[in-house]
């Protein structure tokens, strides 16, 4: 029979931010209003790609199941740490944690490889526009997102079941705001090394690979797009592909740095600032970088909302 002290832990504390309590206010309203423009942002997005028969292409595709990610993906964590940041009870059950850490890695791995597969889209659109219709079919759309979604919930169940098959007796404290993996492996009483070698092996196939595709596809779109004569046609294929740039960078670096990382060299409180970039500004940006400057969607929402056409 087990000691008392040797009792696996039925909860843990979430930390959160090291703020006092003066600055919470402030901090809980600029997570609140963000949150709340995440929803407004990326709800909008996907509403308008699903009303709206001009954007039902390829491109707005992709762009409609990232909004959804991005949706999913910060309800997963942002409530919970707002209900943490008003209150004083700071808990989270031991099987809440589990699902949590999962459907967050379902969701970022799927975002992650997406992103490669939106860089194939521009590729074709680009480099082969009078078969861009025919190549990017519904049907290859369809596949290469199952691909992701797939790809997504295996690799997440491999991060999770290595992560919490470890004994965790205490102490209970999570020095973060929500149940990430490196975060919660640094409470496991036992050797974490085979977990480090789990997370670097698997970082290779959820953030290196894709990332590779990325450059390699990017760098043959700028061959292609230097080969076009005009400025003013090279300045628009490049204008396509910025956007998709952006948001890659500011998703998959701080992810890489978060999980391909040795234990050893881990600081909380950079973990912190490194998972509000990929998992709360990403999403925040994402409908303003792709689509809310966009002049197809522009058009799309003043079409819905009856407000006639928007300027050419």
């Amino acid at each position: 029979m087990q000691e008392p002290n040797q009792s696996s832990v039925t909860e843990f504390i979430l930390l959160g931010f090291s703020f006092n309590s003066r600055t919470t206010p402030l901090l809980f309203s600029a997570f609140l209003m963000t949150y709340l423009l995440i929803i407004l942002g990326n709800g909008l997005i996907t509403i308008l790609i699903c009303l709206n028969s001009h954007l039902h292409t390829p491109m707005y595709f992709f762009i409609g199941i990232l909004s959804m990610l991005d949706l999913g993906y910060t309800t997963t964590t942002v409530p919970q740490m707002l209900a943490h940041l008003a209150s004083q009870k700071k808990t989270i059950s031991f099987a809440s944690c589990v699902a949590q850490m999962y459907i967050f890695l379902v969701l970022g791995i799927t975002e992650s490889w997406l992103f490669a597969m939106m860089s194939i889209d521009r590729y074709v659109a680009i480099c082969h526009p009078l078969r861009y219709k025919v190549i990017m079919s519904p049907w290859l759309c369809g596949v290469m997102v199952t691909f992701c979604g797939l790809w997504g919930v295996i690799s997440a169940l491999i991060y999770t079941v290595f992560a919490m098959r470890l004994p965790y007796r205490g102490p209970n404290k999570i020095n973060h705001f929500f149940c990430e993996v490196p975060a919660v492996l640094r409470l496991a009483c036992a050797d974490t090394s085979v977990n480090d070698w789990v997370d670097f092996i698997l970082g290779f196939s959820v953030i290196l690979v894709p990332l590779s595709l990325i450059l390699v596809i990017y760098v043959n779109i700028f061959i292609a797009i230097w080969r076009i004569r005009s400025a003013q046609g090279r300045l628009k294929a490049f204008s396509t592909c910025a956007s998709h740039i952006t948001v890659v960078t500011v998703f998959c670096v701080p992810a890489m740095v978060m999980y391909m990382k040795p234990s050893s060299e881990a600081s909380p409180e950079d973990d912190k600032k490194l998972a509000l970039f990929y998992n709360v500004i990403s999403a925040f940006l994402n409908p303003i970088i792709y689509s809310l400057r966009n002049k197809d969607v522009k058009r799309a929402f003043l079409k819905v909302a009856g407000w006639g056409r928007a300027p050419e």
